[in-house]
């Protein structure tokens, strides 16, 4: 891998660590309990790193 995908991938990880941190407080001050906050933000990583590599393989040459 070179140097720019590297640093793309950490973006992307980046990204979908701080929306699944978000989703998980936002599902905690909307009243769920703490393990189903975390399978929520959990999942949003998930479903966000998903939707980066399906586009890093749509484009891939």
């Amino acid at each position: 891998m070179t140097t720019d995908q590297i640093l793309t991938l950490l973006l992307a990880f980046s990204c979908a660590l701080n929306l699944g941190t978000y989703a998980g407080v936002l599902a905690m001050r909307s009243g769920v309990t703490l393990h189903r906050a975390i399978l929520i933000g959990g999942s949003t990583v998930g479903a966000t790193m998903t939707v980066f590599f399906t586009g890093l393989a749509a484009y891939h040459p």
